[in-house]
């Protein structure tokens, strides 16, 4: 089986809905800038799907992260709490302001971060709490909004990879003052590249408007009175995303089969940890399926995934830990700083193919591959 299907992506999306009609129809139209119909009806349609009043569509994740600090006034010296086991947007979008990303320990078993180590890092320059809801579990959110009520710190809730996931129930992309989300192409809902800003309040709804398109006003407009970047998301991309969104809950459900059928057939192999399928608060979603090496295995994600590599398998390695970046370190910033159990994920952590593409045969092909490569390095 395994010469027979060849090299298997690590991400291969879904786009065989209405993704062709909706864009035919731009190009129909002429509507293809970030003024097209297609946009608003996007944005309504993923705000009310997390139970949001406002969305505000911008050109990736990471802009949606940088519009969301900016909206909430971080700036010099301000501390914002977050996982060091994360994507260097988080981080990023807090430097570029002025502010200081505080970090805070992952939990081993759900991989997301510590909340019980939060209040601890809380100091009078604390601004905001940074929730990232990683691989396919949520974040304790009752615990945090907790926290941020009794210090009165604002959330800024990272759901990039929980489309269609939930916390008790609760979309995950509702809670605090903000949300993002991502549209990269290995997330459950793609427009190649782009994200989303959600909120409830009017008048931030607003700021984050004049944040995506460089601060213009209205009138007179060429006159800015703030400095931003173009974040403007495109009529062609908010087309694919609207047959996207049509499509969540099947998404979620092939997903979530996914990750049932990988942990079956990968339960009795010695050597790995595999993601918990469940927790108090909700059933994983897989936005893609993790899996850790074991102590014993003397070898790292990166030379392991090479390996994997090499016999056809697309991986990716987890995140690397933000306090043990080249670009924080050459600035003097966390020297010293040892955060282990997110540490021990990022050099032991890796996801195997898990695009919504993906084909039975191929994950069968993906398994047997693995288990040949641990063979090799037990």
């Amino acid at each position: 089986m395994s010469d027979k299907v060849g090299f298997v992506p690590v991400n291969e999306p879904l786009l065989n809905g209405n993704e062709k009609k909706y864009l035919c129809e731009c190009i129909d139209t002429g509507w293809i800038s970030s003024e097209g119909p297609f946009v608003k009806e996007f944005e309504e349609k993923m705000s009310a799907s997390v139970g949001r009043k406002y969305g505000i569509a911008v050109s990736s994740g990471t802009a949606a992260l940088e519009v969301a600090v900016q909206a909430l006034n971080i700036s010099d010296g301000d501390e914002v709490l977050m996982p060091t086991f994360t994507i260097i947007s988080c981080a990023m979008a807090v430097t570029k302001r002025g502010g200081v990303p505080v970090f805070v320990d992952s939990d081993r078993n759900t991989w997301n971060m510590c909340v019980d180590q939060i209040e601890s890092k809380i100091t009078s320059r604390t601004k905001a709490i940074m929730v990232v809801h990683l691989y396919g579990l949520p974040v304790d959110m009752k615990k945090v909004m907790e926290i941020a009520g009794k210090h009165n710190l604002k959330v800024i809730e990272d759901a990039a990879e929980m489309h269609g996931q939930t916390y008790d129930g609760r979309p995950c992309g509702s809670f605090g003052d903000i949300s993002i989300f991502s549209f990269y192409p290995n997330k459950h809902i793609t427009t190649g590249e782009g994200g989303m800003v959600l909120v409830d309040d009017e008048a931030l709804a607003s700021r984050c408007r004049s944040l995506r398109n460089l601060c213009f006003q209205r009138d007179p407009r060429y006159v800015h009175e703030e400095i931003s970047d173009n974040y403007r998301f495109t009529n062609l991309q908010a087309a694919v995303g609207l047959a996207q969104l049509e499509r969540l809950d099947e998404f979620v459900e092939k997903k979530r089969r996914m990750g049932k059928l990988y942990t079956e057939m990968l339960t009795d192999i010695k050597g790995i940890i595999l993601p918990m399928p469940k927790d108090e608060h909700a059933e994983n979603i897989y936005w893609v399926y993790g899996i850790l090496l074991d102590d014993y295995i003397n070898i790292d994600n990166r030379s392991f995934v090479k390996k994997l590599g090499e016999k056809g398998v697309g991986c990716r390695t987890f995140f690397w830990c933000m306090h043990e970046q080249p670009v924080y370190l050459k600035q003097g910033m966390y020297d010293g700083e040892h955060y282990p159990d997110a540490e021990y994920l990022a050099r032991k952590g890796f996801y195997i193919p898990s695009g919504l593409a993906l084909t039975e045969e191929q994950m069968m092909t993906v398994c047997e591959r693995l288990k040949e490569t641990l063979n090799e390095v037990v």
